[in-house]
Order: C-alpha cells, then sequence, then structure tokens
C-alpha cells in the first residue's frame, strides 16, 4: 500500500507539471499565432488512451508516462515530421516565425515551471507556513552520528555552532549546507571546547550518494511505546522509563543505544534503567535483530520546534525567495555531478524521485515536493542538449546573434543526437535505480 501510495502521489505530480510546461509552449505559440497539432499529457506511441479534437489541435493522454509533449507545425521535434518540411513554410508555422517569437515559445515551458514552483510555494507558506528544529535547540545535548558523520570529522555529542563561520538555523539544511557550499570547516563545541573540525572531502562524495540522514538530535532515551513481543517490555520496562545503559556501559542517549546493542545479537544483557528516581537492573534477551522493541519518545519532548506563519501578502515575496534559492541550489547540485569523485553515482531515475515522497498522503509534503520538482524539470529542460527546450534555445540564440539559420537537415540531426543523448540518460539513472534495489 506505502508503494503504491508513492506512485500515485509521483504520477499526480508529474501530470500537473507536464501539463502546466506543455502549456507555457501552447500559449506562447497561440500568442504569435502558430498552430498547435497535438497536445499530449503522456506519449502516445502506436496508440493512445484518450483522443478529443478541435479545429486544429488534438488533445489526447497517450500511455507512456515519461513526459508530454505539444507538436507545433513547422517544427522539427521528435515527432521528426519530414514531409511536413519539405512542404513550402506556411504563415502559421513555427519555422515562419522571427527568431525572437520562436525564441519565447521555446522558452514558455521554463518559464511556466518556474513561476508554477512559486506559486506552489506561496501557496504552501500561506497554508502551513513553516516549521523547522532550530540547531539551537540540539544543541542542548548535540548530536548524533553515524560511521559517514565521523568519517566527515564530526563526533557524538558535537554542538554545532556555524558551517565556514556562517550559522545555519534549520538543523535540517546543515548536511546538505556542507555538500552544497562545498565546505572545508564546521565549528562545534566537543568536550567544553570551541573547536574548528576540517571537512574530510574524501566523505562529500559518499554524502552526495546517502539517502538517509547521516546526523540525527540526540535524545534521552525515554520509553514512549513497545512494539509486539517486545523484548524489553516482556523483560519488565514499561512506559516513561529512562534507558541509560547496558552491563554497565553509560549510554544515556538513544542512538548510540542502538548502536551498541546491535553487538549483543543473541545474547543476554543487563539493562540500567531509571524508574522513579530509582535505578533498576534488568536482564533482557536480546533476538537476532539486535533490538529490545522500544520506540523513544517524540522529539518535540525534548525541544521547541521554530514556527511561522504567513499571511497571503508576506507569502508572496517569502515563496517567490523560497524558488530562486531552490533554483541556486539545484544548480550547485548539479555542478557537483561535474567536480566531485563519483558523484555521477547518485543520479537516479523514476524510484529515485518516487522515493521522496511519503509513504503516507500529505498535501503539504506533496505539493512542496512538486514545486521542487517543478524547479528541476525548468533547469533540465533548460539544458544546451539538442531534444532539449535548451537545444532549441541555443540554436536559436545562435540564429539571433550571427543572422544565420541552421539548416533543417543539420536541426533534424541534432533531434535524432539529442533523442539518443536523452535515452542513454534515461538507461543510466534508471539503471543507478535497478543496482541500488540489488545492492539492500
Amino acid at each position: 500500500m506505502e508503494v503504491l501510495i508513492k506512485i500515485i502521489q509521483l504520477l499526480l505530480s508529474l501530470s500537473i507539471l507536464v501539463i502546466f510546461h506543455e502549456m507555457g509552449h501552447f500559449i506562447a505559440a497561440k500568442v504569435f499565432k502558430t498552430r498547435v497539432e497535438k497536445f499530449y499529457l503522456f506519449f502516445d506511441p502506436w496508440f493512445r488512451l484518450f483522443r478529443y479534437r478541435t479545429k486544429e489541435t488534438e488533445y489526447g493522454i497517450g500511455w507512456l508516462p515519461l513526459g508530454g509533449y505539444v507538436k507545433i507545425s513547422g517544427m522539427i521535434d521528435e515527432s521528426l515530421d519530414r514531409e511536413q518540411m519539405k512542404k513550402p513554410p506556411e504563415p502559421w508555422e513555427f519555422r515562419s516565425k522571427p527568431a525572437w517569437q520562436r525564441l519565447i515559445i521555446m522558452l514558455g515551458g521554463v518559464i511556466v515551471n518556474v513561476l508554477l514552483a512559486m506559486l506552489i510555494y506561496v501557496g504552501v507558506l500561506f497554508a502551513w507556513g513553516e516549521q523547522y528544529l532550530p540547531t539551537s535547540e540540539v544543541n542542548r545535548y548535540g548530536i548524533s552520528c553515524d560511521t559517514l558523520a565521523m568519517e566527515l570529522g564530526l563526533r557524538n555529542g558535537d554542538q554545532i555552532l556555524s558551517v565556514d563561520g556562517k550559522p545555519v538555523a534549520d538543523f535540517q539544511k546543515i548536511i546538505p549546507y556542507i555538500i552544497l557550499e562545498e565546505a572545508e570547516t564546521i565549528q562545534v563545541i566537543r568536550e567544553g571546547q570551541s573547536i574548528d573540525v576540517p571537512v574530510q572531502k574524501s566523505a562529500i562524495s559518499k554524502l552526495i550518494k546517502e539517502k538517509d540522514p547521516v546526523i540525527w538530535p540526540r535524545i534521552p532515551f525515554e520509553v514512549a511505546e513497545f512494539v509486539k513481543e517486545s523484548p524489553a517490555e516482556k523483560a519488565g520496562v514499561k512506559k516513561d522509563d529512562r534507558i541509560i545503559g547496558l552491563n554497565g556501559i553509560s549510554l544515556p542517549f538513544f542512538r548510540e543505544f542502538r548502536n551498541t546493542i546491535q553487538k549483543f545479537r543473541n545474547q543476554e544483557v543487563t539493562l540500567d534503567l531509571v524508574r522513579a528516581g530509582d535505578t533498576l537492573h534488568l536482564p533482557v534477551s536480546i533476538p537476532e535483530a539486535g533490538l529490545i522493541g522500544v520506540y523513544p519518545k517524540n522529539l518535540d519532548t525534548y525541544f521547541k520546534f521554530q514556527e511561522k506563519h504567513y499571511s497571503i501578502f508576506s507569502a508572496i515575496p517569502a515563496g517567490i525567495k523560497k524558488a530562486f534559492t531552490g533554483i541556486g541550489n539545484y544548480l550547485k547540485s548539479l555542478k557537483l555531478l561535474f567536480s566531485t569523485e563519483k558523484a555521477y553515482e547518485s543520479v537516479g531515475g523514476f524510484i529515485t524521485i518516487g522515493n521522496i515522497f511519503p509513504s503516507t498522503w500529505d498535501w503539504e509534503s506533496f505539493w512542496g515536493l512538486t514545486a521542487f520538482l517543478s524547479i528541476m524539470l525548468a533547469i533540465l529542460n533548460v539544458l544546451p542538449i539538442p531534444a532539449l527546450d535548451g537545444g532549441h534555445v541555443l540554436f536559436l540564440l545562435y540564429e539571433i546573434i550571427t543572422g544565420r539559420k541552421p539548416s533543417d537537415k543539420f536541426l533534424e540531426y541534432a533531434q535524432i543526437a539529442g533523442m539518443i543523448i536523452l535515452f542513454g540518460l534515461l538507461i543510466f539513472a534508471n539503471g543507478n535505480d535497478i543496482l541500488r534495489l540489488l545492492r539492500k
């Protein structure tokens, strides 16, 4: 069921983005009196699921959910309609329009995707506002690290003050900031001393590929709930008990305890805990899973989350700013693909995109992720690759600057080459997804 919910969210999000992207091309074409022959959600090789025709445009839904398209008369696109291009140009065709008009038509989809992201962010901020966990709150207990965070240079209990001397207010943005800004140092308080931690560059490429958090807020291990057949509950542990260690080893924080208990699979240990001011020692049999079947209390038990609410008037500039920040961050992430060792291994296809959606339906998350994907779609489409909008824009800029239009035969070959490149990238990205699944 969780997988189905992710798939539905992915398809709905992509459908919205494709419709608006192609609508950008469609509207710009109509403004300049250019005929649009087809407007399709999803691709329709061999057959389509739905079709409706007006005077000059066929609207439809294809069966292959890899995007969508508008077919503009007199334009060399993925349809490779050679017969039409052999005929003399008609005044309502794309090739008959001035270069500046053709440029606007080609940029229409990208512009609409950026505007859509802004609109969605405005709506999300107005409807739900913002909530985040301040880094200053986490510093009450410090952080818990996995092995990759330790390779980066961090340690359990570190209190993070800044990255390259700049405070990061939102705790969840610390690792993305380190990656995107290619940070060199992290300022922390460790064992009462303020120190500069040099960022180990060898860990950055691994961080890019890592999908799970590598640092967490460090919290006391207080019992909130038990799983079914919990070994801890069977041993006599009760709700609100505070677990402080095992076998005399001091482990008062949840993550450190969970990592250590893994070493005692299929063994009996003595669990040290505090109940109503008294220290108790209970024998517990650790199963093969290496877990005692206990949920800790939520983060809001220990930390105060920062909340900000917006009126519609304050949400507008905040939403626009959020969209531009997203554009900047995505451009930085693309740069890292070419500048960081083996960063290409982090590239993913539809499985990776689908997995960013939550396993339960949440409209706030859905719209936030749709805005992010809208930015991603805009940037990827404007890359100067033939068959993408950016490829057409590149040739149009050449025409505007030089006054010479590339030949139809050249544009046709460029379109074919671009399609081969795109199919190769599609196979590579989705192949990475499959390899990651096989390695699990």
